[in-house]
């Protein structure tokens, strides 16, 4: 033991020293640390209340009170031509919608060959006895179309004659088929519908299903030329079948005013049920646009050109027509 070891006993002045206390040992074994608690799965955790919101019911009761509240109010707007877009938003479109969805279960194809925006003409085949296909080309054009467009629709003088029917086609959005009414709407950037085959492609015989009529004279291929829009074949599969013609009652049509008065296998057959459509698959393809701002001025007027262009536009959906039947199984089943 050196000389550094040795512990005085004594302090300054000959005072012991304090003894250092000794140090105890605890007997005990260390507390061993708490583990951090596991964590709860997030599947066991009770899932946070979030308030329910307005089931489909109330959106709905609060939509129509909101239109009928903006209908009493007069806040909407009607176009020179009648065209009332509020209600056709709000009422005839979702009445058509059913028939477009469900019962016809339309496809559409070629959407993107509709301009999104400015003037145009779809020029579509006509068939079924009653024009149930333009209604759905209105519908397609509104919903399938990336822009969705109303279809200002061309439509003949017996329409706007029948009672209630001309005001609510005024409403939609139709007009009178004439050149004047044509042009002014395609050269305010609307996009205009015209089935140039009007009552005899419509009110052909059933035999004679998907052979299209004569286009007339050509009138549509003036209005697009004056006004340089673009001319949008439309070919629709479907609509020969909903009411199959194979007879025509000459002297009640002629008594009644209207171009034909249809037999088909359920009217009159079994009254008013057999005005149910035939729930039919229906097709609607739009073709490549034909470009009508290349020509020069007043090509408009010159009656070869407008011919070959109708024969054009006629020859391309008659193809389309014979193409999209041959990829058809059943005309119910598509």
């Amino acid at each position: 033991m050196g000389e550094a070891d040795v512990i005085p006993l004594h302090g300054p002045g000959g005072r012991p020293r304090p003894r250092p206390t000794p140090r105890r040992r605890s007997l005990m074994p260390p507390p061993s640390p708490t583990p951090d608690p596991e964590p709860v799965p997030e599947a066991a955790l009770p899932a946070p209340v979030t308030p329910a919101g307005p089931s489909e019911l109330e959106r709905t009761v609060t939509e129509v009170a909101t239109f009928l509240r903006r209908r009493l109010a007069g806040r909407y707007t009607v176009d020179e031509f009648g065209f009332d877009p509020d209600l056709n938003e709000n009422v005839i479109l979702p009445a058509l919608r059913p028939l477009y969805e469900r019962w016809f279960r339309v496809e559409t194809i070629g959407v993107e060959n509709v301009p999104a925006e400015g003037g145009a003409l779809l020029v579509a085949n006509h068939s079924g006895t009653l024009p149930l296909d333009a209604l759905m080309t209105v519908v397609a054009t509104h919903d399938d179309l990336p822009t969705p467009r109303n279809l200002r629709m061309l439509a003949a003088d017996l329409v706007f004659g029948l009672p209630g029917a001309g005001a609510l086609a005024r409403k939609a959005g139709h007009t009178l088929a004439c050149s004047p009414d044509a042009e002014a709407l395609l050269g305010d950037g609307e996009l205009v519908g015209v089935w140039p085959e009007g009552f005899k492609g419509i009110g052909k015989a059933y035999a004679d299903r998907y052979k299209l009529q004569r286009f007339g004279r050509g009138g549509f291929v003036s209005a697009a030329l004056r006004t340089g829009v673009p001319i949008i074949p439309c070919s629709i599969v479907g609509a020969e079948e909903i009411y199959p013609k194979i007879g025509d009652l000459g002297p009640i049509a002629r008594l009644l005013g209207v171009p034909y008065f249809p037999i088909t296998p359920t009217w009159p057959l079994l009254g008013p049920l057999g005005l149910v459509p035939l729930p039919s698959k229906w097709y609607i393809e739009f073709g490549e646009p034909i470009r009508t701002d290349e020509y020069e001025p007043g090509a408009a007027d010159d009656p070869m050109l407008v011919f070959n262009l109708t024969d054009q536009v006629r020859e391309n959906i008659q193809q389309t027509l014979y193409r999209l039947l041959s990829g058809r199984r059943n005309a119910f089943l598509g």
